[in-house]
């Protein structure tokens, strides 16, 4: 099947996955009384929640075999450290806050919004889009950490390329084919569908693809799309195509010593993220994730 492929095939089960959950999820929204719309919308949380908790588990359930499948295309013996825990990932957002809350955020948008006179049906749809964001963005980033955490526990493969997904914006396609350690944070922006290629240093380089020949593959409409009109133009007369995009803007990263509480019996509990961070090496990051319930 080729590396490449597997890696698509992972990414496009991840995207639809992240869809379907979507679509429940305007369901759930579509019921909102607009008379009452925060308690309304508060009443459905819990069910936001179980909808969005369960497709994280799935996004997060099939990082082992994705891993292993890899291995198997590169010609590499199998075998882990330690096995992904798919319920440590679920029912918890990326930057360790409640789910509950994060899922409230929609009718906070929305309700400012009327404040701030927008018609009805405008302040709804702007919750309709904060609400699609989060699940999208919440599945994608559950499925891109336990790859990361199934990559951390097989010594074999030494880190990763960045893949772009579908069409894909300037941020990201300036950081395609980069080859990053093992224990790199992932830059991602909201709704973000980049995905991890784990591999072996050695093996990176059949993997990496050149932001400037994807440029130049564009049509100039869709240059000007994804950079701006002014931006693409620079690049098309020579301009450093990443000091053009600026590409750690929008970006997600961590900042600061990350926990959560969340699904650790209100404990404090470190993030995958920020145990790679604290790790004084690999096995040493392999104890630290099994310390923490994300691997067994």
């Amino acid at each position: 099947m080729g590396v490449l492929e597997v890696a698509a095939r992972h990414a496009r089960r991840q995207v639809a996955l992240a869809r379907q959950a979507a679509r429940e999820m305007a369901r759930l929204w579509a019921r909102v009384d607009r008379q009452a719309i925060g308690p309304s919308w508060a009443a459905s949380v819990p069910a936001a929640v179980q909808v969005l908790g369960s497709a994280q588990a799935i996004a997060a359930a099939s990082a082992a075999v994705y891993l292993d499948d890899l291995l198997d295309e590169y010609g590499l013996a199998g075998g882990a450290e330690g096995r992904v825990v798919p319920d440590a990932l679920a029912g918890v957002a990326s930057d360790g806050r409640d789910l509950a809350g994060l899922l409230y955020q929609p009718a906070i948008v929305t309700l400012t919004s009327l404040k701030q006179g927008a018609t009805e049906g405008r302040a709804l749809a702007g919750g309709r889009f904060a609400l699609d964001m989060i699940v999208r963005s919440q599945v994608a980033d559950a499925g891109r950490v336990a790859d990361g955490v199934a990559l951390a526990v097989r010594p074999q493969l030494s880190g990763y390329v960045r893949m772009v997904v579908g069409g894909t914006c300037a941020r990201c396609l300036v950081l395609a084919g980069r080859f990053y350690r093992w224990n790199a944070g992932f830059q991602r922006h909201p709704r973000c569908d980049c995905r991890h290629i784990p591999a072996s240093e050695d093996a990176a380089g059949d993997l990496r693809t050149d932001p400037k020949a994807a440029f130049e593959a564009m049509s100039e409409a869709e240059q000007d799309r994804v950079f701006g009109a002014a931006g693409a133009q620079a690049i098309r007369e020579g301009a450093d195509m990443a000091r053009v995009v600026n590409a750690r803007r929008g970006m997600q990263v961590v900042g600061q010593r990350k926990f959560t509480t969340e699904a650790a019996g209100r404990r404090p509990r470190l993030m995958p993220e920020q145990i790679y961070r604290d790790a004084k090496d690999r096995d040493d990051a392999v104890r630290l994730l099994r310390l923490h319930g994300y691997i067994t």
